[in-house]
């Protein structure tokens, strides 16, 4: 496991498909943003639903997905809602 493995809600498959769209580093991540980063595992897997979003977020903001606030879920499933294949 790398870097990515370490942060919540990030196991082996997620760190696996962000190593493949090139994100690497914990840095790498929150530059790129949950959305983003999202979009381009949304290009590698069509099955990439809105729990992997709120995963990426979480990670971004070093918390679990249940303690994101409940604004940002709204804003984060309207997105996914908007970008969802």
């Amino acid at each position: 496991m790398g870097q990515l493995a370490n942060l919540p809600n990030i196991g082996k498959v997620v760190e696996g498909q962000l190593n493949q769209v090139g994100i690497e580093t914990t840095e790498q991540l929150v530059q790129t943003g949950a959305e983003n980063a999202w979009l381009k595992i949304q290009s590698i897997d069509s099955s990439a639903c809105i729990h992997r979003l709120l995963a990426l977020e979480g990670a971004v903001r070093g918390i679990k997905k249940t303690d994101i606030p409940t604004e940002r879920k709204a804003e984060l499933k309207d997105f996914y809602n908007l970008h969802k294949l």
